[in-house]
């Protein structure tokens, strides 16, 4: 009896550490962004996801990871066929808006380096992050930048 409580407990354990989702494991190599939401059937959700997936290459340059963040659950959106799993603290700690809509970047470093309750275009997107020093500097690295 006390090992099938063991066994529980650990199992218990090593599901909820999966399915808290922990972020940081991006930090200094991928820059995220965060669509918090409560409805992805929502026309400003759709638009969003649509306007990022159309430029592919785009992120991929900028180092772009896409999540959708509900207040229970949590999709990485850039990986084909990435499923739900459950996640509530990720909602509660990042959404600040009233709205039921908010895109946050966070940077290489892990801060938050725009949030805004109103679609974001890739070109907003991607000139807010080509200003950026760590990016300037990555262009400069392979000879792109100035």
């Amino acid at each position: 009896m006390k090992t099938l409580l063991l066994l529980f407990i650990t199992i218990f354990a090593i599901t909820m550490n999966a399915h808290s989702q922990d972020l940081s494991s991006h930090q200094w190599e991928d820059r995220l962004i965060l669509i918090l939401t409560d409805d992805t059937s929502s026309n400003i959700y759709q638009k969003q996801i649509e306007e990022l997936h159309s430029d592919q290459e785009g992120l991929e340059d900028r180092k772009l990871v896409i999540y959708t963040i509900l207040p229970n659950q949590i999709k990485r959106n850039d990986i084909e066929n990435s499923g739900w799993i459950q996640s509530g603290n990720l909602y509660s700690k990042y959404k600040k808006s009233e709205g039921s809509f908010e895109i946050l970047l966070i940077g290489l470093d892990g801060g938050v380096k725009l949030r805004q309750s109103k679609f974001l275009s890739n070109e907003d997107l991607f000139g807010r992050i080509d200003q950026m020093p760590m990016r300037r500097n990555e262009l400069r690295n392979r000879g792109d930048g100035t």
